[in-house]
């Protein structure tokens, strides 16, 4: 709860966007290396992402530009940036977590990441691109994301995904949100 409301407290958002600008280098603990975003893929999708971000930056600067000179800045602070330095960083963290928190096996790929079931709702707004059919994206991470729900229901059609974790995300929030128990 403290790191979702440091999130919407906007004092996380530096990192993500460090991150997404191509600094901030995350450390492989098993290797004990730092890896820049993208150093662990191949030059045409590493060639491709770059290309989006570029998009992206170039996109913010022309709005930014747009609203300043048309009178609106403060409406665009207000009505896009802050959202993004804010609720968009503990909806990633909550969907990050709705991922991968609390699973306690990782043993098996079906247990080592989690699928939730959500209604159309929810997955626009916390898990779009289909990304709540996690375990299925990380059994067959070159399925592009709309294919994810066939790929789902072809998986439990051949009862593949048997001992997963796949669950409502009701019940997700009831594990990872669980009350602490006291060890004596």
């Amino acid at each position: 709860m403290r790191k979702l409301l440091k999130d919407l407290s906007g004092l996380t958002a530096w990192k993500t966007y460090a991150y997404f600008l191509g600094g901030a280098p995350a450390l492989n603990t098993a290797t004990n290396v730092a890896l820049r975003p993208l150093d662990d893929t191949s030059d045409k999708l590493r060639s491709e992402a770059r290309h989006d971000r570029n998009a992206v930056i170039v996109f913010h600067l022309v709005a930014l530009a747009l609203f300043a000179l048309s009178g609106y800045l403060v409406q665009y602070l207000v009505l896009w940036v802050l959202p993004l330095v804010t609720v968009v960083q503990a909806i990633l963290r909550l969907r990050a977590i709705a991922e991968h928190g609390a699973t306690t096996d990782f043993s098996s790929p079906l247990t080592a990441a989690r699928t939730n079931v959500v209604p159309a709702w929810l997955a626009w707004l916390i898990f779009p691109h289909h990304v709540n059919y996690h375990i299925e994206h990380h059994l067959y991470a070159s399925v592009p994301h709309y294919n994810l729900p066939v790929l789902h229901r072809e998986m439990r059609a051949r009862m593949m995904l048997e001992n997963a974790e796949l669950v409502p995300f009701s019940a997700t929030l009831r594990k990872i949100f669980a009350p602490r128990t006291s060890s004596a």
